[in-house]
């Protein structure tokens, strides 16, 4: 019996000794506390490994300009930080088209990120001396900051310009989050982005509808209107001569920077005006750099924008 008892606990031995070899030869960096980021920029076409709090400097730089208030500045990097690690400790994006890489700098698929060279040509030498330690007291001061929501990272979605209220995440994009709500933004205190296009109606209906719809479009009267808009006002699916097109489609199709938009059809033409940048989900930029003039800190402006989140180490 005592054999039995002894070869049994040699077993146990043998067991444990081989979990700790192979746990010695796993990675060093836990996937819940991520040390690196694998960037893939599309200039070289190749990944570049990241210290994370670098990555973050990285954004913030390309995202928001340096000269804003010191608090809008953190606010976008707890929201850029939180936007990486959610990524990499999920495991990537499914179907990730830069195998390799955990995100990319390219803000339609990712986000918007420059070095520290890209930064000196974009802002000339004396600016890039005046502003770079700005940009990374922001990072510094807010190390290791995430939005969670009931424990997990968020998805902190961001764009330029809400054009004065931010919008539901299940009315534009019909993925319902609890803390992407509509809020008021004072980003109309601001300089409002503003742009209008004109665009000769043979060629806004190819756009929107295809070579094939112009000869039929030819005997039709020009029929454009909102079927269904959000609760702020925002249209969310256009009828383009009886064809209904979701509104993030046209914006994408024609190349616009907001879907808040009107148009009027001036004989041989249409002009669309837009009013804001981005999608409206979410973090306004400008809004925060509003927010942070009136004394905001990051933590209200981050607070106005997620709904219930809390702001934790990661």
């Amino acid at each position: 019996m005592r054999r039995l008892v002894g070869l049994v606990l040699v077993l146990c031995a043998l067991a444990g000794l081989l979990w700790l070899a192979k746990k010695q030869r796993e990675p060093k960096i836990s996937p819940l506390e991520p040390k690196e980021v694998r960037l893939y920029r599309h200039a070289t076409r190749k990944v570049e490994v990241l210290p994370l709090e670098e990555y973050v400097v990285g954004v913030v730089a390309a995202e928001m300009p340096a000269e804003w208030p010191l608090e809008a500045l953190k606010a976008q990097a707890v929201a850029a930080r939180t936007y990486v690690l959610r990524r990499i400790v999920a495991g990537g994006v499914y179907n990730n088209p830069h195998p390799g890489a955990d995100i990319s700098d390219d803000p339609q698929s990712g986000q918007a990120y420059i070095d520290r060279e890209e930064l000196k040509r974009r802002l000339g030498l004396i600016d890039y001396y005046r502003y770079y330690p700005k940009i990374r007291r922001a990072v510094e001061e807010t190390k290791g900051l995430v939005l969670v929501y009931r424990g997990q990272l968020i998805e902190p979605a961001y764009h330029a310009c809400c054009g004065g209220h931010t919008e539901d995440a299940a009315e534009i994009w019909a993925v319902s989050a609890p803390y992407l709500k509509g809020v008021p933004c004072p980003c109309a205190e601001a300089e409002v982005v503003k742009e209008t296009r004109a665009y000769a109606l043979a060629d806004f209906y190819r756009i929107l509808l295809g070579e094939k719809a112009l000869p039929a479009l030819k005997e039709r009267t020009p029929a454009l209107a909102v079927t269904r808009r959000s609760s702020t006002g925002r249209p969310l699916e256009v009828a383009v001569a009886g064809v209904r097109l979701p509104a993030v489609l046209v914006r994408e199709r024609l190349g616009l920077k907001s879907t808040r938009f009107t148009w009027e059809v001036k004989g041989e033409r249409v002009e669309i005006s837009t009013v804001g940048y981005g999608h409206g989900v979410g973090l306004c930029q400008r809004g925060a750099k509003v927010l942070a003039e009136k004394g905001y800190d990051f933590r209200r402006i981050l607070s106005h924008y997620y709904t219930g989140v809390e702001i934790v180490k990661y």
